[in-house]
């Protein structure tokens, strides 16, 4: 399913969701996960888990997580990140995510020790992830479109979209479904003996008329494993039962934009594909202009390079080659009058260790990547909770107001 400012509604997002649970295995077993017992140290058990997590990712992207993740070109392994960076942003969902884990302690104990226990901490991961990722995209078609939407929403429309997906396959399969190919249409199609004509039309969503979404639903108490998704005790979808109308401008809109964004699928105008790099570049560009023009500070963006060795403005916030906007944002503001080592550890929270746009002075000789917090720490002669404090202390400083956590 595609919607205006979504990137993880798609085919993709099983790789995605797959990629997060393993590794996120092996990060928190790095991590002292007894902590989400005390809320106190929530942040700190994300900040661990964060760093842990992040080079997984990285490596698992060398290995093969270039699969694609969306029609915009965007990886498994691209995807899987941003919501790490995301999930930064947000700790929030952490919270959430660190208290049930503790209701689940107080119910059997320390099951992340006990055999088979993986099996519920990593149900516990795909839940934290798959709210994030509703949120996310939430977010960004609100962005994108000026409409008010929430993470649920964007649960119906993905809901919706699988119904279609569904009736199209009982429709495919005439004339073995017969029956509940009428239930669906609301009349015998067997009277007539021919074939029905919504079959063939039946092409898209675009096509699906509202009202058969509520008899689908109906029809699976009769015909699939129980109850349909308007027909549940739930109330996730009671407002949809009988609302119609709502129904179907929700398909209107994926409708609208399978149509729109389809347009663009291998045509011949579209000559500016994977130049996002060069445009981060232009951004950075730009963006740096910018804050030195305004800036009445004394430390201001440093030329760039020359034969004494200084560090240009690459080195004071390279372009990311993959994150989320917000971050890149962040990173930017709070680096300009920031010391080496803090500039690092904050593009090592928000941009992870192995971004190729690194300078190679910054990249530790033996990984190619970025120190390691500690590392960092060490060079800076800090305690790593000190230098934890200052990288997050030039985030905060950058958000906007409101957004402080």
């Amino acid at each position: 399913m595609r919607l205006p400012g979504t990137r993880y509604q798609e085919h993709g997002w099983e790789g995605v969701r797959k990629l997060l649970g393993l590794c996120s295995l092996a990060a928190l077993r790095a991590c002292d996960i007894d902590a989400v017992l005390d809320p106190a140290r929530h942040g700190t058990l994300l900040d661990d888990y964060t760093e842990a997590l992040a080079p997984l990712l990285h490596a698992a992207a060398r290995r093969g997580g270039t699969a694609p993740g969306n029609s915009y070109g965007d990886s498994v392994a691209d995807l899987a990140l941003g919501l790490l960076f995301e999930l930064a942003l947000q700790p929030g969902h952490w919270s959430a995510f660190a208290h049930a884990l503790a209701a689940e302690h107080a119910r059997q104990g320390p099951f992340w020790r006990e055999a088979g226990g993986d099996a519920l901490l990593r149900k516990k991961v795909n839940d934290l992830y798959a709210t994030l990722r509703d949120k996310v995209d939430a977010d960004n078609f609100q962005s994108a479109t000026g409409q008010a939407c929430s993470p649920n929403r964007i649960y119906t429309y993905r809901m919706l979209d699988t119904a279609c997906r569904a009736i199209e396959a009982v429709f495919a399969g005439w004339p073995g479904t017969a029956a509940q190919v009428g239930a669906i249409l609301g009349r015998d199609v067997t009277a007539s003996g021919g074939y029905p004509i919504e079959l063939r039309q039946m092409k898209s969503s675009a096509s699906c008329r509202p009202e058969w979404i509520v008899r689908w639903s109906e029809t699976l108490e009769r015909f699939g494993a129980g109850p349909g998704p308007l027909h549940t005790r739930s109330k996730r979808f009671a407002s949809l039962r009988n609302g119609v109308d709502k129904i179907g401008a929700m398909l209107a809109d994926i409708a609208a934009y399978e149509e729109l964004s389809a347009n663009g699928d291998g045509a011949d105008w579209v000559h500016d594909a994977g130049t996002a790099a060069q445009w981060l570049e232009d951004l950075t560009r730009v963006s740096a202009q910018s804050v030195a023009a305004a800036s009445t500070a004394p430390d201001r963006i440093l030329p760039p390079p020359g034969d004494d060795g200084s560090e240009g403005n690459e080195a004071l916030c390279p372009a990311p080659g993959y994150a989320p906007v917000m971050a890149y944002e962040l990173a930017l503001a709070a680096l300009q009058a920031e010391a080496l080592p803090v500039r690092q550890a904050v593009c090592l929270k928000l941009l992870g260790p192995g971004d190729d746009s690194y300078p190679d002075s910054w990249r530790d000789s033996a990984t190619g990547e970025l120190p390691t917090l500690q590392q960092l720490a060490a060079q800076a002669g800090l305690s790593v909770p000190t230098l934890r404090k200052r990288r997050d202390a030039a985030i905060a400083r950058a958000r906007p107001e409101g957004e402080q956590t």
